[in-house]
């Protein structure tokens, strides 16, 4: 039981670590609206990156062809219906386009937070319009976007926020967005 401990342990340094490392596989390119996109590199036959770093406010495209942008963290008090409980807690609205050719299935988008590399949890507060992923059994069709908004619960003190975004739970492909909240 001890090493399963240690290894996430060691998977939560590294975490916090890489945050605050730049990545080369950042790139920009211009879309649509003018707002760069941080999309991967990846030459034919090379395997794809596991993981791209990326500051709240940007836009990353995934291979699969949706990109997602996530806001910068909004800090508010959640109320007593709040699940679960919190002093504190931080919003993000996740944008999502598919720019892709088939139709997205919302209900794939995996969102996961940890503060210093402890995980989060998601806070429902339905009197404060936090309700989760409510339309999770819709497409996205191919041209079309949608926006949802998510609630964690952090420390009352500032602290080191990691969001990772995938957008299925069994993509290598994750957009890690990083900061302070």
């Amino acid at each position: 039981m001890r090493t399963p401990t240690r290894i996430l342990a060691v998977c939560a340094l590294l975490t916090v670590a890489a945050c605050g490392t730049p990545t080369q596989e950042r790139g920009s390119s211009m879309s649509t609206g003018g707002n760069p996109i941080a999309q991967r590199a990846v030459e034919p036959g090379s395997a794809a990156p596991a993981r791209v770093d990326m500051d709240f406010g940007g836009e990353y495209r995934f291979a699969a062809g949706v990109t997602i942008s996530v806001s910068i963290p909004k800090s508010f008090r959640p109320s007593t219906t709040a699940y679960p409980q919190s002093d504190r807690a931080v919003a993000f609205e996740i944008g999502i386009r598919n720019d892709g050719t088939e139709p997205y299935r919302l209900s794939g988008l995996s969102v996961a937070a940890s503060i210093a590399g402890v995980p989060a949890k998601q806070v429902v507060d339905a009197t404060q319009g936090f309700n989760g992923i409510v339309d999770a059994g819709k497409d996205v069709l191919p041209a079309r976007n949608t926006r949802v908004t998510l609630a964690f619960a952090v420390p009352p003190e500032p602290a080191e926020l990691q969001l990772s975004l995938r957008p299925s739970a069994s993509s290598p492909d994750v957009a890690m967005y990083c900061g302070s909240a």
